[in-house]
C-alpha cells in the first residue's frame, strides 16, 4: 500500500500465479488492496465490523475464483472489487431477510481506517458523511483504490456521465463543506 492510500499497481500475472496455488501471491495481492476493498465495503455497508468480514471473505473467494479468471492484459483490482461488491450486496440482502424491522437504522460506520496516513482523517470524516452512498462510493473507489472513472462506471454499472457529474459534484460539495470547517 502507498502512503497516499492508493492501490500499487496490480499486474494480472499475481492472479494467474493465485490460481495455480500460490499463497504468497495471494498475500502480495491482499498487501497491495486491501485498503482500497475495506474501504469500497464499508462505503457500501457503512459498518466497520461488516466492512472487515466482507474484506477477508473477497480474498478468500480471490482463492476460489482465481482459476475463472480471464487475463486481458489490465489491472485485476475492479475483478476483486466485483467479488466485494457481490459479497457486500448479499451480505445486505441476507440482512434485510432477518433484519427485525425496528425504527432506528445504525449510526454510519467510521471510514477513518481509510485514511489513516492522512493527517486530516477527522476531516475527512465528517465530509465523507456529507455525501450521498452512491457519491461517496464514488469518491472513495477513485481516491483510496485509484480507479479510473471508466472502472467505477463498469464496476458501479452506471454511465461513465454519471460517475463523472457525481464524482465532480462531489469534490464541489467537499470544497464547500471544507470551505465551511475551515
Amino acid at each position: 500500500m502507498s502512503k497516499s492510500g492508493l492501490h500499487t499497481s496490480v499486474d494480472e500475472s499475481i492472479i494467474l500465479k493465485i490460481a495455480g496455488g500460490d499463497k504468497t501471491a495471494l498475500s502480495d495481492l491482499y498487501l497491495k488492496t486491501n485498503n482500497a476493498v475495506y474501504c469500497f465495503a464499508l462505503s457500501i455497508l457503512r459498518d466497520a465490523e461488516t466492512a472487515q468480514d466482507i474484506m477477508q471473505e473477497t480474498y478468500i473467494q480471490v482463492w476460489k475464483s482465481a482459476k475463472t479468471y480471464k487475463p486481458c492484459g489490465k489491472d485485476p483490482v475492479p475483478w476483486v472489487l466485483g467479488i466485494a461488491k457481490y459479497l457486500a450486496y448479499a451480505q445486505i440482502r441476507s440482512q434485510q431477510k432477518h433484519a427485525d424491522w425496528s425504527d432506528s437504522f445504525p449510526e454510519p460506520a467510521d471510514p477513518r481506517n481509510c485514511f489513516a496516513d492522512s493527517e486530516n482523517k477527522i476531516l475527512a470524516n465528517a465530509l465523507l458523511s456529507k455525501l450521498k452512498d452512491d457519491e461517496r462510493q464514488i469518491v472513495m473507489l477513485h481516491i483510496t483504490a485509484g480507479l479510473k472513472h471508466r472502472e467505477i462506471a463498469k464496476l458501479l454499472d452506471i454511465p461513465l456521465s454519471t460517475v463523472i457529474n457525481k464524482y465532480n459534484r462531489s469534490l464541489k460539495k467537499l470544497e464547500k463543506l471544507a470551505g465551511d470547517v475551515l
